[in-house]
């Protein structure tokens, strides 16, 4: 038995997608639709559990570190069921409580697959039998999946992607990671900081292309001293045997693994929903759903918002095209485009890598009269302090005027370090008004900030 609901806007997916629902929109009629736990991939099985996954990794990877510092420290034993328990204790009734929460706010929560079957027109299945929905506008919001490269799906052998691997029953001896992207090197580093033996492969040259070549070099460098490392490498066998997986890459190297973890990036959740029937395009190459500046499919009165259709996956940006296309859908006649600059991004390793703009290639590529300066943190008392002698801070800026085009850094905590750049790109300020213009905390880890913005500055406005 089919049953038919109408409304005035539905969001399918309920991670980022969550938020276009909000008090904006009581007096309208609203539902959510999603097959999985709500929350979607960042609480559940992506950015949450990795960070509390890792700060226990961080933690057990450095004491032996601690030496050079003239304490003699050691791991006596990994409780691994315990750390995921405990992570998963937290998250998973917080997820498990999305649909009633939903409801309880006035939102129709539906727990099913959808399909659309015509311009604004979904069937979503539930256990109770299908509901037809109509929708006067409708946000697409559904993610992406990790993808699984066709050597390994042909292998049949048993493999892991992020989406599972942080539910596994006993951690292996040893793991493959194949992908050296911002993923697989979050997991490598969680999983070696607990003990586990790491072998990456990757195509790139280098690890974290996104982060740019001299930072990925730099933190290249540092992680040959704790994974097995095949850079510009192509896997060409997969097969399971008596002693663990064998993976053949094209220079005849074999390498043996007890588990696989595929990391080499991920898809939006474009296909087999009936976008088609929506009258909404997909970009063939990447499966990402077409949008203009404001979020707008090609089908009228559809929007999308987050993995399933930006270049970026990155929770921050979905959250803030939440809040853009929220407004587009109340303000359809007076829309505000997405935010495209001054996206930030990191990667929680150990050292963290965080970037904002330009590097100076690509502000030179596009025709800036672009400079840069890089600072050292072991040059600055706090560095001194961590006796570090491999954290740096890249920051562009324009010759003449000193405005901030777009920083990178590779130091610990530099996901936060990095916010005072990121407001610097996304206002157009010169790095000496940000860097004079305020009080930096003396000695602390932010004068690494301060004396970037100082030296670029010199080059630029000297």
């Amino acid at each position: 038995m089919t049953t038919a609901r109408s409304y005035d806007v539905v969001v399918l997916g309920a991670g980022s997608g969550r938020s276009v629902l909000s008090e904006e929109l009581a007096h309208l009629r609203t539902a959510i639709i999603d097959c999985g736990p709500y929350g979607g991939t960042c609480l559940n099985r992506g950015c949450i559990p990795t960070k509390m996954f890792l700060h226990v990794a961080e933690v057990a990877g450095s004491l032996p570190d601690l030496s050079r510092l003239g304490v003699d420290a050691h791991v006596d034993r990994v409780r691994w069921r315990e750390i995921r328990d405990r992570i998963f204790d937290r998250i998973d009734p917080f997820a498990a409580s999305g649909p009633a929460g939903a409801r309880s706010a006035g939102i129709d929560a539906y727990v099913g697959a959808a399909r659309f079957v015509g311009p604004r027109r979904l069937v979503v299945a539930e256990p109770g039998g299908d509901v037809e929905i109509t929708a006067a506008q409708v946000v697409l919001a559904q993610g992406a999946s990790p993808l699984v490269p066709q050597v390994v799906r042909d292998s049949g052998v048993a493999f892991h992607a992020s989406d599972t691997v942080m539910r596994i029953e006993d951690l292996p001896r040893r793991m493959l990671v194949l992908g050296g992207g911002v993923i697989g090197t979050e997991m490598a580093q969680l999983f070696w900081g607990l003990g586990v033996e790491i072998t990456m492969v990757t195509r790139g040259s280098h690890l974290v292309k996104g982060v740019g070549e001299d930072i990925g070099r730099r933190f290249t460098e540092l992680m040959w001293q704790r994974w097995a490392l095949h850079l510009n490498a192509e896997v060409t066998s997969v097969a399971e045997r008596g002693d663990g997986i064998h993976v053949g890459l094209a220079d005849g190297t074999a390498l043996v693994t007890d588990l696989l973890l595929v990391a080499v990036g991920r898809r939006p959740n474009t296909d087999g929903i009936g976008l088609e029937e929506a009258g909404v395009e997909v970009a063939q190459a990447s499966g990402r759903v077409v949008v203009d500046e404001f979020g707008r499919t090609s089908a009228d009165g559809v929007w999308a918002l987050g993995d399933v259709s930006s270049v970026h996956q990155l929770k921050h940006l979905a959250n803030d095209q939440a809040r853009t296309v929220r407004h587009n859908v109340l303000h359809p006649d007076a829309p505000k485009p997405l935010r495209d600059k001054a996206i930030p991004s990191a990667v929680f390793s150990d050292p963290q890598l965080a970037i904002v703009g330009d590097t100076l290639p690509q502000a030179l590529a596009t025709g800036a009269d672009a400079v840069a300066f890089t600072q050292k943190l072991g040059d600055t008392a706090y560095g001194w302090a961590l006796e570090d002698t491999t954290s740096v801070c890249t920051v562009v800026a324009e010759r003449g005027t000193g405005v901030v085009l777009g920083a990178q850094l590779m130091a610990p905590q530099a996901s936060s370090l990095i916010q005072p750049l990121i407001d610097a790109v996304a206002r157009g300020l010169s790095a000496r008004d940000v860097a004079t213009t305020q009080m930096w905390i003396n000695p602390a880890a932010m004068e690494l900030i301060e004396n970037a913005l100082l030296g670029v500055a010199e080059v630029a406005t000297p």
